[in-house]
């Protein structure tokens, strides 16, 4: 019942998002740090291939932006980094929603019968 493609995905989803809100405080958090290039989390484009064959579990990957660099070598944007917050924030919301919805689906169809 919860490891349909559905929960395997929304588990997927939320661990992704969890990551990328790590690596971003990481990234804001070095944004002053000579020579510190930023992490990129990356699930998306797994998670949908793996919903696409049935499974829906995916794996995030973190990457090293190439992203020019300032003058002290660092290429975190603070801008950049506090809007992609903001987004991932919003998604993790919405995700944690869905799961709530489910088990609460669950749990009143359990009730009844």
């Amino acid at each position: 019942m919860f490891d349909s493609v559905t929960m395997n995905a929304l588990s997927s989803a939320l661990d992704g998002l969890a990551l990328r809100q790590q690596t971003i405080a990481q990234n804001i958090a070095n944004v002053n740090t000579p020579n510190y290039h930023a992490k990129i989390v990356s699930f998306e484009n797994a998670l949908s291939q793996s919903v696409a064959a049935g499974n829906g579990v995916a794996v995030a990957t973190t990457t090293t932006s190439q992203a020019p660099t300032q003058q002290n070598g660092n290429n975190v944007s603070l801008d950049s980094e506090t809007l992609n917050n903001i987004e991932t924030v919003l998604r993790y919301q919405f995700a944690t929603r869905a799961v709530d919805m489910d088990f609460s689906a669950t749990s009143s169809a359990l009730k009844t019968s």
